[in-house]
């Protein structure tokens, strides 16, 4: 159990290191490229239009290749949650939902394997509940996201997650994410709004 945790961890470690690869390599890459466009458009004659507009359109296809780029970093891992950690990563995701949701969270960090499996079971959870608001066409209940580190426990320092007002239904998807770290998942209420638990061992 202990070899198939350290695995784990060295997996969210080598898609951290991806990430950081894609940014700091292709994605300044094709921003040095179409800034050098952009230098290279003033200084055409303004008797060229046809070369302007065929400098505009490779600068606007750069920029749609830099945002896909971005948007697979940050499935792999994302810069966000590297660089400010869980707290900020999650209100970022939260600004984004169609449903209500509230994120307290401290600045505290807890390991990139940790972070990185609480991000995505809990950005999971989130999504499946927008998506069954956006079926069923009534306005979600809001959601409560709480993180807290608790350093009693007998294995060590654990991440506590709290979800609570998400329908306990989605625990499953968030028991994928976690348990090759040795985490947990627990329900409480429901069937329907509850509130699920999950608990990460952390640095």
């Amino acid at each position: 159990r202990d070899a198939r945790r350290r695995a784990e961890r060295e997996q969210w470690m080598r898609r951290r290191r991806l990430e950081r690869q894609l940014h700091d390599g292709a994605a300044l890459r094709i921003s040095a490229l179409t800034l050098q466009l952009g230098l290279f458009r003033h200084k055409v004659p303004d008797a060229e239009p046809d070369l302007h507009a065929s400098i505009e359109s490779l600068q606007d296809e750069l920029h749609a290749v830099l945002q896909e780029l971005r948007d697979v970093a940050a499935k792999i891992y994302p810069p966000l949650l590297d660089e400010a950690g869980l707290g900020p990563a999650l209100r970022e995701v939260a600004d984004r939902m169609e449903t209500p949701v509230r994120v307290d969270a401290p600045a505290d960090r807890f390991g990139p394997a940790a972070e990185g499996a609480a991000y995505f079971a809990v950005v999971d959870c989130l999504a499946a509940v927008d998506a069954a608001a956006a079926q069923t066409g009534a306005a979600a209940p809001p959601v409560a996201v709480l993180v807290r580190r608790s350093a009693d426990e007998p294995d060590g320092a654990v991440l506590t997650v709290h979800l609570t007002g998400a329908d306990v239904r989605h625990a499953e998807s968030m028991l994928d994410q976690v348990r090759r770290l040795g985490g947990t998942i627990d329900v409480a209420g429901g069937p329907g709004p509850g509130t699920i638990t999950a608990r990460i061992p952390c640095e």
